[in-house]
């Protein structure tokens, strides 16, 4: 399936692009326009690899393509460098829900660490303020265009730092002033959702919606722990899940498959796994099944019942977007318009929105789909 230059793709006669689309794992810092990390690197004297936006992006997509969560992380120390100001952070997130709406994304779900944008003198309180403005403008923005869009802020900590339980009251702070949910973020391996037990009890007695980065450098211990210790939702990422599901026979399409008591709970419980085939695949969270994106469990998973969801984690590391994810994924699994909007419904139906929110939320994508 070709992809033209204007990042779209058809599917079934239908431009993908062109469809209502859910985005719940997708980071603020990992989603920045190259320009506009050249432009605010020069308004602080900032040094960048390269000068034109378009060098930029291959710089960032050389670098995060290592196979290592580790490495790939360490692209963030330049985006988080340009965003230490309320003038960056309000840019940013304008750009960023601009972005989503012209992706066709309805509903999103930024998710953000306010304890990493801090060195410019900004509170926490003021950086998560700035932050919700430029969401704001940004809405204003595509509602003049015509369309519509809504976005809420997924308040971060950093599992490898000590600030969880601040940041998790940060978050509850924010309730009904754009924050919708909670993460953990940052070196799984050796960071255990365990290490921040008493955020997540603060969170679970006030009853506040949380996803929790899980299977995606470590394994099935971690996501355990996600789900014990912390409560989770959905699990950001989520991927390696498909270690507890042995694979016993396989003919032709059909497959027989034992599930560990894990695997099982996840799929019964209908948890939604935040899966990013790209960065899945630069990371190496797939690593187990291969190196390509045909040996990514997501058409496993799919095909067995789990509530598997669609997103792009960071577009400016990945280079891509929800619809080039969705284009990749329907040509290497040979999807059809069905499967892309049960993608979506699985993701609509996981959002940390009311009840209602959510029928409406479905409804809007099964009138986009029909359309």
């Amino acid at each position: 399936m070709a992809i033209d230059q204007h990042g779209d793709a058809m599917l079934d006669g239908v431009s993908i692009r062109s469809l209502p689309k859910v985005s719940l794992h997708d980071h603020l810092d990992g989603a920045l326009r190259p320009q506009t990390i050249i432009e605010l690197a020069e308004a602080v004297d900032l040094e960048v690899p390269e000068s034109d936006a378009d060098d930029l992006a291959d710089w960032f997509e050389d670098q995060s393509d290592s196979g290592s969560l580790v490495e790939y992380l360490k692209t963030f120390d330049l985006t988080t460098a340009v965003m230490q100001t309320a003038d960056g952070l309000r840019r940013v997130a304008r750009e960023f829900v601009e972005d989503l709406a012209a992706d066709g994304v309805i509903y999103g779900e930024v998710r953000w660490a306010p304890e990493q944008h801090l060195a410019g003198g900004l509170s926490l309180e003021e950086a998560v303020e700035a932050v919700q403005e430029g969401i704001e403008e940004g809405e204003d923005e595509v509602s003049g265009s015509g369309r519509d869009i809504r976005v809420g802020q997924l308040i971060t900590a950093m599992r490898h730092t000590d600030r969880s339980l601040e940041i998790a009251k940060l978050a509850v702070d924010f309730r009904g002033r754009g924050a919708v949910g909670f993460d953990i973020a940052g070196p799984e391996d050796g960071f255990p959702a365990s290490n921040h037990r008493a955020a997540f009890d603060y969170l679970a007695s006030a009853f506040f919606p949380v996803t929790v980065h899980a299977g995606e450098a470590a394994g099935l211990d971690s996501i355990r722990s996600a789900l014990i210790d912390g409560r989770a939702l959905r699990l950001g990422h989520g991927v390696r899940i498909a270690e507890d599901l042995d694979v016993v026979q396989q003919k032709g399409d059909e497959v027989l498959v034992t599930f560990g008591d894990l695997a099982r709970w996840v799929r019964d419980r209908e948890i939604p796994l935040e899966l990013s085939p790209s960065s899945n695949l630069q990371t190496g969270a797939i690593a187990r099944w291969g190196t390509a994106l045909e040996d990514h469990p997501f058409d496993l998973l799919y095909q067995l019942g789990f509530a598997v969801t669609v997103n792009v984690d960071n577009r400016t590391m990945s280079r891509t977007s929800l619809t080039r994810e969705l284009a990749l994924l329907a040509e290497t699994f040979d999807y059809r318009l069905e499967d892309l909007e049960a993608f979506q419904l699985n993701a609509a139906a996981g959002a940390f929105l009311s009840v209602e929110e959510r029928e409406e939320l479905i409804e809007l994508i099964g009138e986009g789909f029909s359309a």
